[in-house]
């Protein structure tokens, strides 16, 4: 059993050379995209209304404000 996998993954993955570096860089990306997306959200989980795009509002009403008087 575990060599019918082995002997697969070679085949499909390890035989060429382009084929292996394409697998690699590609799941090289799509690892980067996953862990880049997962850290954002929890930065943003942890510092929720501490950012200016959760405070932007309140400063760009007051100089609106300022700017009416």
């Amino acid at each position: 059993m575990a060599g019918a996998i082995a002997s697969a993954i070679y085949q499909a993955l390890f035989r060429r050379n382009t084929v292996y570096l394409t697998a690699m860089f590609s799941s090289a990306f799509a690892f980067e995209l996953a862990f880049d997306t997962a850290s954002n959200s929890v930065w943003d989980t942890f510092n929720k209304g501490r950012q200016w795009k959760d405070i932007k509002y309140q400063y760009i009403n007051k100089a609106d404000e300022e700017d009416d008087e």
